[in-house]
């Protein structure tokens, strides 16, 4: 088996890296559940813990990771609670050590948000229009786009490629096929205006709650894309369901930050493109050790077949009127 970049990152190196800052560590060391890149909570001497994150080999360039970076903390600079990386006393966030990039956060507590409670959805609502009404004031230069290309296109045809069981390549290709000539020609509404700087990755694992606010971290992949990228996990259950915890999301939200409702038509070629790029996600980490002890479902017959009969649904989603607001 090659060696993954990751197997040289020894607990020994991590507080090494850490000590490169000039900080003491106590070498208490606690790994925190991160599969892209590698986190951990990391103890020093006479303070409190330190979170560094450890990022991916050549996933990001230096000018990517520094946009995320500056972006954390334009909207701390906002007043907006984002865990933002610490800067150093030049002022730089991102560091280098034997190879490795990495960052320092604080640590924050906190716990995900209950979204079956209409006044957390409010508050989240009103939290993402702050962060949007930030991220309209000026674009990303070096971070991606959420497109049809990259999030499906590209996706679909990496996993046709070799991980698809043989037996069910046709009912894939055939489906995904359906699925892209759908989502392009819904998605294909986007213009380059709707086109904003969000958080990218909004779901509960990435909010802390507390004190009845909600405290956003991971800004890993934050990009360009229609504000209801932002939005549309948090809603689940019955069409009514949805409905009613859209409006709340929406009447907090436009306190703040304007909301296209032709947005809404979006939502579930936005789900679709999600789902397959998920799927290849995990597949094009799968020679990351980790990936396989924790992921002990994926690649196996069954979970390709159900990840088909999901996309089957999927593309009857697509067909149906969008959500409206209440």
């Amino acid at each position: 088996m090659n060696e993954h970049p990751y197997d040289q990152l020894t607990p020994d190196r991590v507080i090494d890296a850490i000590e490169s800052t000039g900080r003491l560590s106590d070498a208490r060391l606690l790994a925190l559940n991160s599969y892209e890149n590698r986190v951990y909570q990391v103890g020093i001497e006479d303070d409190n813990p330190l979170i560094v994150k450890f990022y991916r080999p050549e996933r990001w360039s230096d000018d990517q990771i520094l946009e995320e970076h500056a972006f954390s903390l334009e909207l701390v600079a906002a007043d907006i609670s984002v865990v933002a990386p610490l800067r150093d006393e030049a002022g730089q966030t991102l560091h280098e050590f034997e190879g490795f990039r990495f960052a320092l956060f604080p640590r924050r507590g906190g716990y995900p948000p209950e979204l079956d409670n209409l006044d957390n959805l409010l508050v989240l609502g009103r939290t993402l229009g702050r962060i949007h009404a930030v991220g309209r004031a000026a674009p990303f230069r070096y971070r991606q786009q959420i497109t049809v290309q990259r999030m499906l296109l590209e996706s679909r045809e990496f996993l046709l490629g070799g991980f698809i069981p043989r037996e069910l390549e046709p009912a894939y290709d055939s489906l995904t096929r359906d699925l892209a000539d759908t989502v392009t020609a819904i998605y294909s509404d986007v213009a380059p205006t709707d086109l904003i700087r969000i958080h990218g990755d909004c779901h509960v694992g990435n909010i802390l709650w507390r004190d009845d606010t909600a405290h956003f971290v991971d800004l890993d992949d934050c990009c360009m894309a229609p504000a209801v990228q932002d939005l549309w996990m948090f809603l689940n259950g019955e069409r009514h369901d949805r409905q009613l915890q859209l409006s709340e999301l929406i009447e907090g939200y436009s306190e703040f930050c304007d909301f296209d409702p032709r947005q809404i038509r979006w939502i579930e070629s936005l789900r679709t493109m999600r789902l397959i790029h998920y799927a290849a996600w995990l597949a094009r980490r799968w020679h990351d050790p980790a990936f396989p002890r924790s992921f002990t479902w994926f690649n196996t017959e069954r979970y390709w077949a159900d990840h088909i009969l999901e996309l089957r649904e999927q593309l009857a989603a697509l067909q149906e009127e969008p959500l409206q607001l209440l």
